[in-house]
Formats: C-alpha cells, sequence, structure tokens
C-alpha cells in the first residue's frame, strides 16, 4: 500500500486556487452562473497529490490519469459516464500523447493500446463508476478483502513492519470502500436527497475527490472549505455557503468565486448579505433540535419558525431573493420524529415565502446522519430514511410518483458529514512513554473498592460480623500503569470533548519488539486500570483514565476505528506537535466487517481484532468513577 503526501488545497501564500481568479474574472463581467463551464485537469488535481513516487510506471500512470481526467469532465463529475467509454478515452489520449510532436504518427497508423489509470478491481470497487475509480488509483489504495477492526489491525502490523520503526507518530489508514458503500446506500434509501458533504467534518482531500466524482454536492462554511472545493471542479449548482452568519471576508469571497447559495437566519445577517452580495440566492434556516442528539445545535443557529414571515418580509423588502428553508436537526440524531417535525415546519416556511412572491424550490435537511455497519456489513440507515421518506410524500409529494416522475418543483438536499467520514478513517497512536504506580484505593463493602475489591463475606451474627468488619482491611493497594501516546486533547481527541465521543482502542502488539514469551502470556492477560495521556505539556491533556489495558510496552500501538469524523479537522498544533498532518495510508476493503462477520467497523463495539483488548475511552478531560467513564469491552490478550 502506498503512502500519499497530500498537497494543501490551498495555494501558498494565501493566493486564490486557479479556480478563484478564474471565478473572479467571471464575476468581473457579471457571469457568476457559469456551473456548466467544465474545468481543467489541472483544476481537478489542484487539491490532489500526486501519484505515489518510485512506483514502476508512475510517469505513465499520471499521463493516463490526466487523460481520463479531462474525458471525464468533458463529460461531467457524476461518473455517468461508461467504464468502456473511459477507458477508450484515455487509451486516445495516452496514445497521442506518447507520439513524438517533430514526426507525428500517421494516421493511418492503428493507436497502440494503452491500460486505462485503473485496475479492474478499482473500478469494481467503485460500483463501475471511472470516476471514483481513478480516484482508488490516484491515492494508490490497497486491494483489502475485509474492512473490520481485526483486518485493519493485521494490516496495521504490516505497515509498521514495513517501516522498520519509522511509523513513531500518530498515522491514519483511511479505507474509501466504506464511503463508497455509504453513497450507494444512501442513493437506494433516499432517492429524492442529493448529499450535500459536510466539508467541516473532514477536509481529507481523498475523501472529497472521491465524493466529488460520485456526484455529491458540498456543504462549505468558510473560504477555506470553498476553495477546496471548487479547485475540484464541483459545479456551482453542487455547493452550498451553508453559514447562517458570515465573516465579511468570506461573504466576499463567495461573491467573487459565483457561489450561488447560501443560508441566513437574522435580520441582521441579511442586511449584510444586502451590502455585499445582494445576488446571492437565500435559504433561510429555522431552528428544529432533537433534544437526545449528541451535539444539538439549535442554540447557536436557525431562527424559531415563529420568526420566518418577519424575516421573509424583510428579505423582500431588501430585494433579496429567498428560494428555500433549511434546517439541522443536531448532530448524531437520535429522535426520528426530529425530521418530521422539521419537514413540516420548513412546509410552513415555504408557503409563507411563496405568500411574499418567493419562488421556493429548495428544501436542505441539514445533517444528523450516521454511517454504520451491521454484523454482516450492511449499512444500518432503514429507519431513519423511511422516516425522511414519509414526511418528504406527506409535505412536499411528488406530482407523478417514481423515479421519473414529475417531482414537486422543490429539490431536496442534505449536509451529512459524520455518515461518510466516520468509518472511512481509522487512527494509529504508538505508545512512547509508560509508568507503574501502586496507588492505595479504599475498599467499598460488596467488593467494589478500586479496582480490586476485597470486601469480607457476611457472617451469621451480629457479633461476629462486627468483628470482622473491624478486622477488615479499609484500603487495598492497587497496581495502575501511565501510558503517553501521540495524540490527545489538542489533536483527533478533541472529539471526546467536543464531539461527546467515545473512541474504542485496539491493542496492536509492535512486530518490531519481541514477541511476548508463552511463560509471560498470564501476566500479559492481566488487565490493568490505566491513563491514557497526551503528548502535551498539559495535566489535563489525557484521554481516558482507568481504562482497563493489558501491560503495554514503549513501541507498542493503540488501535482506534471510525475516528474519521471531528478528529484530526478540530486538532491544532499545540506545544509545536504537529497534530495536524498526521501520515496517511489508504486502503479499498471488499467489506466493512472481518472475514467472521462479527466486528463491524465502527466504534464501541467490536472484539480486540489483532491486539487482543479493546476498551472504551470515555473520560478524556474530566473527573470520575471508572464505571461512570467507561463502557468497557475487553477479551484476552
Amino acid at each position: 500500500m502506498a503512502e500519499v503526501a497530500i498537497t494543501s488545497p490551498r495555494p501558498a501564500g494565501g493566493a486564490p486556487s486557479p479556480r478563484a481568479v478564474a471565478a473572479n474574472a467571471a464575476a468581473g463581467a457579471n457571469d457568476h452562473h457559469n456551473s456548466s463551464r467544465p474545468c481543467s485537469a489541472s483544476a481537478l488535481r489542484a487539491t490532489s497529490s500526486p501519484l505515489p513516487g518510485g512506483r514502476p510506471g508512475g510517469a505513465a500512470d499520471a499521463a493516463r490519469l490526466e487523460a481520463l481526467c479531462e474525458d471525464l469532465l468533458a463529460r461531467g463529475l457524476d461518473g455517468a459516464s461508461s467504464a468502456a467509454a473511459a477507458e477508450a478515452a484515455a487509451a486516445e489520449a495516452a496514445a497521442a500523447a506518447a507520439a513524438p510532436k517533430s514526426a507525428p504518427a500517421p494516421k493511418s497508423a492503428p493507436a497502440p493500446k494503452s491500460a486505462p489509470p485503473f485496475l479492474p478491481w478499482h473500478l469494481r470497487a467503485a460500483h463501475h463508476s471511472p470516476a471514483a475509480a481513478a480516484v482508488l488509483a490516484a491515492f494508490g489504495c490497497e486491494r483489502l478483502s475485509h474492512g473490520g477492526p481485526a483486518a485493519l489491525a493485521a494490516h496495521a502490523s504490516a505497515l509498521v513492519a514495513a517501516h522498520r520503526g519509522g511509523l513513531d507518530d500518530t498515522a491514519y489508514v483511511y479505507d474509501l470502500g466504506n464511503p463508497l458503500r455509504l453513497w450507494r446506500a444512501w442513493r437506494r434509501a433516499l432517492p429524492r436527497v442529493h448529499p450535500f458533504y459536510a466539508v467541516k467534518c473532514n477536509p481529507e482531500p481523498a475523501l472529497l475527490r472521491l465524493l466529488a466524482a460520485l456526484g455529491a454536492g458540498f456543504d462549505c462554511a468558510s473560504r477555506a472549505e470553498l476553495e477546496a472545493v471548487l479547485a475540484l471542479g464541483v459545479p456551482r449548482d453542487r455547493v452550498i455557503f451553508a453559514h447562517p452568519c458570515k465573516r465579511a471576508s468570506d461573504l466576499r469571497f463567495a461573491r467573487d468565486a459565483g457561489v450561488e447559495l447560501t443560508t441566513f437566519d437574522t435580520a441582521s445577517e441579511l442586511h449584510k448579505i444586502a451590502a455585499a452580495y445582494p445576488g446571492v440566492d437565500l435559504v433561510l434556516r429555522v431552528r428544529a433540535d432533537d433534544p437526545d442528539a449528541r451535539v444539538p445545535l439549535g442554540l447557536k443557529y436557525g431562527a424559531d419558525p415563529a420568526e420566518a414571515p418577519a424575516l421573509l418580509a424583510l428579505a423582500k423588502a431588501l430585494g433579496l431573493a429567498v428560494v428555500g428553508c433549511s434546517f439541522h436537526v443536531g448532530s448524531a440524531c437520535r429522535n426520528l420524529a426530529a425530521f418530521e417535525g422539521a419537514i413540516a415546519a420548513a412546509r410552513r416556511v415555504f408557503d409563507a415565502g411563496e405568500a411574499e412572491g418567493f419562488a421556493m424550490r429548495l428544501l436542505d435537511l441539514g445533517g444528523g446522519f450516521t454511517g454504520r455497519f451491521d454484523a454482516a456489513g450492511n449499512v444500518v440507515f432503514g429507519d431513519i430514511a423511511g422516516a425522511i421518506n414519509a414526511a418528504l410524500a406527506r409535505h412536499f409529494p411528488l406530482l407523478d410518483e417514481g423515479e421519473g416522475g414529475a417531482g414537486c418543483g422543490v429539490r431536496v438536499i442534505s449536509e451529512p458529514g459524520r455518515y461518510f467520514a466516520e468509518t472511512s478513517a481509522t487512527m494509529l497512536t504508538p505508545i512512547y512513554g509508560s509508568r507503574d504506580r501502586e496507588v492505595v484505593v479504599p475498599v467499598v463493602e460488596g467488593g467494589g473498592g478500586g479496582a480490586a475489591g476485597a470486601a469480607s463475606a457476611p457472617s451469621s451474627s451480629s457479633s461476629s460480623s462486627s468483628a470482622a468488619a473491624a478486622a477488615a482491611p479499609t484500603t487495598t493497594v492497587v497496581a495502575k500503569k501511565d501510558y503517553w501516546l501521540t495524540d490527545g486533547l489538542y489533536g483527533s481527541f478533541n472529539c471526546i470533548l467536543y464531539d461527546d465521543q467515545r473512541p474504542t482502542a485496539h491493542v496492536l502488539r509492535s512486530p518490531l519488539l519481541p514477541p511476548v514469551e508463552q511463560q509471560q502470556q498470564e501476566q500479559q492477560a492481566k488487565l490493568y486500570p490505566s491513563t491514557l495521556w497526551g503528548p502535551t505539556c498539559d495535566s489535563a491533556d489525557y484521554i481516558a483514565k482507568d481504562l482497563m489495558l493489558p501491560a503495554l510496552r514503549n513501541g507498542d500501538f493503540l488501535l482506534w476505528p471510525a475516528t474519521g469524523a471531528y478528529t484530526v479537522a478540530g486538532a491544532c498544533d499545540f506545544n509545536g506537535i504537529e497534530f495536524t498532518c498526521p501520515r496517511k495510508f489508504y486502503v479499498c476493503s471488499e467489506s466493512a466487517v472481518d472475514d467472521d462477520g462479527g466486528h463491524p467497523h465502527h466504534g464501541g463495539g467490536g472484539g480486540a481484532g489483532h491486539g487482543g483488548a479493546a476498551a472504551t475511552a470515555a473520560g478524556g478531560g474530566s473527573e470520575g468513577g471508572a464505571a461512570e467513564q467507561q463502557q468497557q469491552q475487553c477479551e484476552g490478550a
């Protein structure tokens, strides 16, 4: 498997991207609506990485990728062109490029056959989308038959062995097979809803390029996110600037780049837009909270539905165009009824907007979706999809039922982030420090004292019971362990504080260390209450306390599945430690689960996989009893 060094999506020195320059020129000519015009292949790769260096045939692969990108861009980025047509176009372009310019080949000479820039398995994995297959090839994805924790742990072990000590810092393994499966499941379950990926969740270039190739739209919330997406050649009608309160500089950039859609939820924002970008189409965001969501958002964004008529009237008075309604039920929605209530509220906003004379044509369902797999590798998505489909049929019915029907004049989009990103990544953190400590803890009657519990058995008489109680120890000594990891709360584990995540750790024994001897196995199988410390100087930088783990050594690893959402995207480089740029490796699995079908690739469950023990970290950054902090799952080490 190849490791790829990803280039920054934003040009050095803050200069606008090639796409932004072109958009600025178009804006100067009062032509912002140029979404149908294709970009160049070089612009498509503006945020991408080069093909892996040092690989035989790398230059030829790059030339063929150039040809394929040109062909796909001519046809559109939705992967609708056939594999045969794409391969033929790539072969023709490669043959033309190979011919000497000074002595062109005669027209009658047959063009030499050339392989496409991807292998047959890339095309199968991408469900016969040539554009998506080209992304898998460009990032050097290695093929895996299974993608569950055990299979990924075995692959990570092979990576550690291959790098001979070079993997001594945090690394990510991106499995692009999971977003491919999740995309297909979404399109089957919610055929009316076009997903616009929330870039903030994880702006990983491979994920952005893959979703763009599949035809996804994008929810952007800043200039940098807009630049990254527009540099991929994504049409303007597949981009929404979904920030209800935009910074003035970001709004000016959106104007100059010709972004066509943005959200608002206050009178203040309407006045700001009227002054800076009155030609943009507006979407009113209303509050629609799921009280059980992992991260509720209504306290900060979303107008109360009762405020909608006044905001619509103000927009009309300012000469602005409102074209739709959006909402967000909260990140990781748990209450299916939240979508029914939100869609019903959106219907009332549509009616109020039409009464003001607006052409209401866009419904944005926001985010709140999670992408999980069951034990058989199937996407768990049916209940929430059923609730949304029923609510859409009730409040925004199709005029002619069926996929080829006349529709209802309303385009429906959504903003899933976690759904596509969470299971796409597994984090690998080496242990680089350890300490043993003996801690005196009180003995709690009933056997729960600390980690050892040593309560006396009850007596048949009160006198003997009292004597036994007096003789029983009140404290006991517990062996605890401290481990230092290369990541912490300032890095990817910020998700514990800000996203209320409970990442699950799987022990991975380093293949570069001596194997655990037979006589040591009993000792190694023992679990110790352990503290996982982050690498900064901050004593509050810990991932978990009293996490039950076996004895580990410097150089062993902890593997963290399903860490692709709101992890590295929220990291900072505190203490000068480079949390924001971990090493990356890319695979594409054929199944989301291990070969026994028992360990789906998501957090909070599953066994130890290759490493032996798994435990869920839930206490980072806060004190409290171990029973309240952890939901531990352990197997023999």
